[in-house]
């Protein structure tokens, strides 16, 4: 059977269809590369998408503002209406004390993910939207079925709020994410975003004797390059 061609270029995308047929969906978004392949999906789909940027977990400001921009880019070339929230760091470290040494996918992520898709369903709740979905899933270093227990569980505090555990991996979906980032130039970050997911990464790089992240330098053209040249 010949292998089907998932690429940016070559895909035929199919239409996506909202599970009760809204016409509308309130996206968290999480980062510009994540987000790209989703949009892009959407759009193409004709849904009526509104990006909703609400992650205080990400540290330090500087770098939480740069990931903002990209997204905020990529938004406005797609038309999209964009909703910038709050960063309410203190929130975010007072409700993940205790949780400091957890690994990656465990109950400190659960609580960062819980933390963000409450506000994102209470906005969706107060501003007529009555279905939410978030792009966190489509990165292969996340558990998706943790990040769809923690957006169903938000959205069933709210009559009428639906959580679309749209699974946005499959039929390439990861792999264009990559192309797109390329192709958009995006900034690539090289940690998760929030401050113990910085020192985790930072002291593995240590262990494998490799220099500690350099914030706000690496973008995935330059990148691309750098490896090509090697």
């Amino acid at each position: 059977m010949a292998k089907i061609d998932y690429s940016l270029e070559r895909y035929q995308r199919q239409k996506l269809a909202t599970p009760n047929g809204e016409k509308s969906l309130l996206l968290h978004s999480c980062c510009a590369p994540c987000a790209g392949e989703i949009m892009e999906a959407l759009a193409a789909s004709k849904i009526e998408t509104t990006i909703f940027f609400y992650n205080p977990n990400i540290h330090p400001q500087e770098e939480y503002l740069l990931r903002k921009e990209e997204n905020i880019r990529f938004a406005q070339k797609l038309k999209m209406a964009f909703i910038d929230y709050d960063y309410d760091q203190d929130n975010w470290f007072e409700r993940t004390k205790g949780q400091e040494n957890e690994p990656e996918r465990g109950a400190r992520c659960s609580t960062c993910f819980d933390m963000r898709f409450e506000v994102t369903a209470q906005y969706a709740k107060d501003n007529g939207f009555s279905l939410i979905s978030s792009t966190l899933g489509i990165s292969r270093w996340k558990d998706i079925e943790q990040i769809n227990a923690c957006g169903a569980r938000s959205a069933g505090n709210y009559a009428g709020i639906n959580y679309w555990d749209f699974n946005w991996r499959k039929q390439g979906g990861s792999s264009r994410m990559l192309e797109l980032s390329k192709r958009e130039n995006f900034y690539q970050q090289e940690y998760c975003g929030c401050v113990y997911s910085l020192r985790d990464t930072n002291r593995w790089r240590i262990s494998k004797g490799r220099e500690k992240i350099e914030r706000g330098v690496k973008f995935y053209q330059q990148a691309m390059l750098d490896i090509e040249n090697q």
